[in-house]
């Protein structure tokens, strides 16, 4: 939403201001077509050259994710430290034996499926069991479980964020591209040089829209959107950062309440729940589980 919020105020700000004072329109109009398609279309297929078939459907899905904002709500939070609760809550009562066939089989298990929200995403369920499993074989070290799942965060936050700095890239590059776009008109220009002055103005005024693509495109439409996904992955990786908080606290003896208070002050502000609201959502949860 705030994408085409952003991109309405964007075009009448500057469109508007050039209307205002005095701009011809025609010039520009005749103009985009055949530079968008140096400029935009060179563009995207030094993308496509430069990328892999995965970062390039992984760029479509970050455009969605800026369109629909990050992942991860309040009420998300507040349910994976209510989830993470149960688990180590069931591990330090019962035993890791007691949590193997949770993990073994989330999708049948009476802890995972109180949130559905957060089964619906396999790396976070992945996550959790990989390593809550690794705990049920005796890997019950701080350091080491800190340590091992800080290279996995590292690996997926690599991985997660190469459509973002491929994006950036591409902004980077749209500026010089429109100057390889008016470098053209300037050329075709150069051409027609006996032709009057007012014809030679609207070509030379032709190929200066190339160059105000260019920078158009990055600094007012590409350069945001690699800017807001980063953000918006930054935000969303924090949502895995809390379980390897809260199970390094489990392992460092910490009882449940202790470690999932360690994780609830790390969410992002202004989605972190209330110690008092989290109290009550875990009051909340069935106690047979």
């Amino acid at each position: 939403m705030f994408l085409f919020i952003g991109l309405i105020v964007v075009l009448v700000m500057v469109f508007g201001s050039f209307a205002i004072s005095g701009g011809n329109f025609e010039i520009i109009l005749h103009a985009i077509p055949h530079e968008l398609m140096t400029i935009f279309g060179g563009a995207v297929g030094a993308y496509i050259i430069a990328n892999s078939t995965g970062v390039i459907k992984g760029t479509f899905k970050g455009i969605m994710m800026v369109i629909k904002g990050p992942k991860w709500q309040a009420e998300d939070y507040r349910d994976l430290l209510c989830l993470m609760y149960l688990v180590t809550k069931t591990i330090r009562s019962k035993g890791v034996v007691a949590i193997e066939p949770h993990v073994e089989n989330p999708e049948e298990s009476k802890i995972f499926q109180q949130f559905p929200r957060i089964v619906s995403d396999h790396h976070v369920v992945d996550f959790i069991c990989d390593y809550v499993r690794m705990m049920t074989m005796n890997f019950e070290d701080p350091m080491q479980m800190e340590d091992a799942m800080t290279i996995d965060l590292e690996k997926h936050h690599r991985e997660e964020h190469e459509p973002q700095h491929s994006l950036q890239t591409m902004a980077d590059g749209l500026p010089a591209v429109g100057i390889v776009a008016a470098v053209l008109g300037i050329v075709k220009t150069m051409a027609a040089i006996a032709e009057p002055v007012e014809v030679l103005g609207a070509m030379v005024g032709s190929a200066l829209v190339g160059t105000f693509l260019g920078i158009f495109l990055s600094y007012l439409l590409v350069a945001p959107i690699a800017g807001r996904l980063n953000q918006i992955l930054e935000q969303d990786g924090q949502f895995m950062n809390l379980i390897k908080l809260i199970l390094v606290s489990h392992l460092q003896g910490n009882p449940p309440q202790i470690s999932v208070e360690i994780g609830r002050r790390n969410v992002p502000t202004p989605l972190m729940p209330g110690f008092i609201e989290l109290e009550e959502a875990i009051a909340e949860l069935p106690p047979d589980l």
